[in-house]
């Protein structure tokens, strides 16, 4: 763990608050580390999911229900969406059951009462979240992918990984403001958390076009910043485009980041003093 002095903790300079920042990664690393056996379980998970929906492409084209084409296409586009979907999932779990991970641990008086400013402790919470879900993600793209005949030379990789970079900010913010759910709920509070990755699934096409929605569910996907994401990796991954041909989708990121980040602190800060008024903040089970 980061070595940290109370002079850097309330020093405005930011080398201090970045080190506590770290301090927070690292203290999740180490749980990480404690609870491996259920990092496996996830990674089989996903690999299998991955496999599983993937293979209705195949499908298709052995029942002669696709063309050639299409079946790489649609190979393609499940792929993405299952791989882009594991990495928002992994992303929202990690940062959105925070509160629950302090519950688990007892230690959630200590945190969420220690003079540390609480957007410190949430960026150092989101930081590792995203890097969890990359080296998650990524051993399942390596894993999955030899299973199919995909072409990726035409695919533009920096697009795809400039998407990815500005679209993890309004993810995290998302994921901020679920994490208000178990402060303010200590019993059912992480499933109502699902709840809200469950609609983010529904609407923003990971396993399909959102024109298939009924009008109305289409309307929910113009504010989910999952749709953003996956449009533009497609673009950048199937279609080779490059940022130029897909500002519009780095663009609407930016602003969502813009709003959530900040949105998503400040609701968190008006829960927590709520949590604390209430007495909340007490360990369960």
């Amino acid at each position: 763990m980061a070595s940290i002095n109370a002079a850097e903790v309330n020093s405005p300079l930011m080398p201090g608050r970045a080190t506590l920042a770290w301090a927070f990664v690292e203290r999740q690393t180490n749980l990480w580390k404690r609870y491996w056996a259920w990092e496996l379980v996830w990674l089989v998970y996903g690999v299998v999911n991955t496999l599983a929906i993937t293979f209705i492409a195949e499908q298709a084209g052995q029942q002669g229900i696709a063309s050639e084409a299409d079946v790489r296409y649609l190979v393609l586009f499940l792929l993405i969406g299952t791989l882009v979907w594991a990495y928002l999932s992994a992303v929202l779990d990690d940062i959105s059951l925070v509160v629950t991970w302090e519950r688990w641990e007892g230690t959630i008086e200590h945190t969420l009462m220690a003079p540390v400013q609480r957007a410190v402790h949430l960026i150092g919470m989101s930081l590792f979240g995203v890097m969890h879900a990359t080296v998650r993600t990524l051993l399942i793209f390596a894993i999955a992918v030899p299973f199919f005949s995909v072409d990726l030379g035409q695919s533009d990789w920096f697009a795809a990984a400039l998407v990815l970079v500005i679209g993890s900010f309004p993810i995290a913010g998302l994921a901020i403001l679920a994490g208000v759910l178990p402060l303010l709920y200590p019993e059912r509070g992480a499933q109502m958390s699902f709840m809200v990755q469950a609609i983010v699934l529904l609407v923003s096409g990971v396993y399909y076009e959102v024109d298939v929605l009924p009008p109305w569910l289409q309307i929910f996907s113009y504010v989910s910043p999952a749709t953003y994401i996956l449009d533009g990796m497609r673009g950048a991954i199937i279609g080779g485009e490059g940022v130029t041909e897909i500002w519009r989708e780095l663009l609407a990121l930016a602003v969502f980041g813009i709003v959530l980040i900040p949105g998503g602190m400040m609701v968190f800060a008006v829960a927590e003093r709520w949590a604390k008024k209430t007495g909340k903040l007490k360990r369960q089970g």
